[in-house]
């Protein structure tokens, strides 16, 4: 294929001030985290030139927004298509016409894509009620007493309000994940447009999980473990997997792809018989054959691409249901009144195979969140940020596409209740409602029943719940003006340094725990899981629990929004930038 003559790419200009006013040093990917302003401009540059700085997603760096500009589009590129095939968003092969050189050449100002950052930011807010709650004994966790694990019979509804908290929080773990994903797709394009070869792509993922894995023995196994585990999985452990998996998901679907194009384009060349004249000719649009042969090559690729990620972000969530012991199913025949575990949580493949995707406990292991029973929704988070990178959407459509995917997987949820698939916990609900209607479908006696869903490892129906409403609220975030986004306190602030404030959280609630519960804490009816004596906590008086957690957040803010700061002072291959 003849050399371009120039590519339309991403030209980000910064903009940064103090806190004094001075200006901030201009960084790759990252926006202030308090009063600077970034600036996206599209401009035209040759294809000899330094490729431009772009943005990522990923808590530490954040993204222009590619797709928010209400009023402009950018012309597509010369073959009339969109961006499909290569890292950073430009096709592989396709040159620019003059005119859409000239067109392009008028830079477009474009918002920053808040509403991912907005959702973290969320998230962090939504999972710190369940760590502050947790760290003084507020109430049981889960919505039930017993538990939320595969193949437990239930028979105890929690408390209205911290069942009402249990299902808000279910919605940080996948979402996490899936922003991890996306954040992946947008880092790896940024990272491309630097000059980064794939090597040192893989050497940043294993490094930013290998710092995961560490955050996590020290913030929970150290300190929680007493000395006797070696290894306490409080989901920390499986991001950091799932990032490293991702990520070198990422790169092969990358490498995958462009060698697919060359192959389908070699095809069809092969095919042709007048290869002399083929190139002369033209198609409908104008544009020569071996051009649009090439543009049909990439989008071809590219959409088998992305069916093979749909169909591994299905498959990894389905194994769950494959792989429990039991299928999601309890036994009829315990006796009246019996709630907990029915059968052992393990497999005949041993601990190890057990540890990647059940739940465990083991006498020095401590796994609640398997790694890989988690990849769906980071895989489902890599698809959707290639989407969103293909080609330059308008602010309605990407806001419409997420409210409709949300209602469709919605539809799902309620189809999983309906045809008894994909829940973990089939004959599992014993609750005074399901005892007075023998022979009913479980699920449809009461309000609760139908939003029962199994977290530890997470149900097919689990996972469908939880992000719906996460793109429920992508759709939500969208929508709204700027201005009144970057107004939401605190939420870009947390998001925008979301590992610092789950490290800094964690730390805080359980430390202002102790003063809580010398001064409002009394013996509970259960025994600590940890410490094996009857647990201190203050269930019964909700209120603390609640300034608790605001006062928290109140401490956190100006904490979160200066580290913002500093980390934005840090170049792009800072260990600082983790966090």
């Amino acid at each position: 294929m003849p050399s371009p003559r120039g590519v339309l790419c991403i030209h980000e200009r910064y903009t940064k001030t103090g806190l004094g006013g001075s200006e901030m040093p201009p960084d790759d990917a990252t926006t202030e985290a308090g009063n600077g302003v970034q600036e996206t401009q599209f401009t035209a540059i040759p294809d000899d030139a330094e490729p431009a700085h772009a943005g990522s997603i990923s808590g530490d760096t954040h993204v222009p927004d590619l797709t928010a500009n209400r009023h402009t589009r950018i012309k597509q590129n010369d073959a009339g298509h969109s961006n499909y095939g290569t890292t950073n968003g430009t096709p592989n092969g396709s040159s620019s016409s003059n005119d859409s050189v000239k067109d392009a050449q008028k830079p477009i100002a474009s918002p920053r894509a808040l509403s991912p950052d907005l959702l973290r930011g969320l998230l962090m807010v939504l999972q710190a009620i369940d760590h502050c709650s947790v760290s003084q004994g507020a109430w049981r966790h889960g919505v039930a007493l017993e538990s939320e694990q595969d193949g437990t019979i239930v028979n105890r509804w929690n408390n209205p309000v911290p069942w009402t908290a249990r299902m808000l929080t279910h919605l940080c773990a996948p979402g996490f994940m899936f922003l991890l994903g996306m954040g992946i797709v947008y880092f790896g394009r940024s990272r491309s447009k630097l000059g980064w070869s794939s090597w040192q792509m893989v050497k940043h993922f294993a490094i930013r999980a290998f710092v995961l894995a560490a955050v996590n023995e020290v913030l929970f196994t150290l300190p929680f473990g007493h000395g006797r585990i070696l290894i306490l999985n409080i989901i920390l452990l499986a991001l950091a997997v799932n990032y490293y998996l991702a990520g070198l998901l990422w790169l092969a679907v990358n490498a995958s792809e462009s060698a697919l194009s060359t192959l389908l384009e070699s095809c069809y060349s092969s095919s042709t018989d007048d290869e002399a004249q083929r190139p002369l000719l033209r198609d409908e649009t104008g544009y020569s054959s071996a051009k649009a042969v090439s543009g049909w090559a990439m989008r071809c690729s590219w959409h088998i691409h992305n069916g093979i990620l749909l169909a591994l972000a299905i498959i990894t969530i389905a194994w769950n249901q494959w792989l429990s012991p039991h299928h999601g199913h309890c036994p009829l025949d315990t006796s009246p009144g019996y709630s907990g575990p029915t059968q052992p949580n393990s497999t005949s493949l041993g601990p190890w195979f057990d540890f990647w995707f059940l739940s465990v406990q083991y006498r020095l292991v401590i796994s609640p969140f398997p790694p890989l029973a988690w990849l769906s929704p980071a895989i489902l988070g890599l698809l959707y940020g290639r989407i969103i990178l293909a080609r330059t959407w308008k602010a309605y459509t990407i806001n419409a596409s997420n409210a409709l995917f949300g209602v469709f997987l919605m539809i799902l949820f309620a189809l999983t209740r309906l045809l008894h698939f994909g829940n973990l916990s089939e004959d599992c609900l014993r609750m005074p409602e399901q005892l007075a209607l023998p022979g009913r479908n479980q699920y449809l006696v009461s309000f609760r029943s139908f939003f029962y869903i199994i977290k530890y490892p997470p149900s097919f129906s689990y996972m469908a719940f939880t992000m719906s409403i996460n793109f429920f609220l992508l759709a939500f975030f969208g929508t709204l003006p700027e201005k009144v986004a970057r107004r939401i306190p605190t939420l870009l602030t947390f998001g925008q340094s979301a590992l610092f404030f789950y490290i800094l959280h964690l730390m805080l609630y359980f430390s202002l725990s102790i003063l809580v519960k010398n001064w409002f804490g009394h013996e509970l009816d259960h025994i600590d899981p940890m410490t094996g004596k009857p647990a201190i906590g203050t269930e019964g008086k909700p209120a603390v629990m609640w300034v608790t957690w605001l006062i928290g957040l109140a401490i956190l803010w100006p904490l979160c929004r200066w580290y913002g700061r500093f980390k934005s002072t840090k170049g792009v291959n800072s260990v600082w930038r983790f966090f």
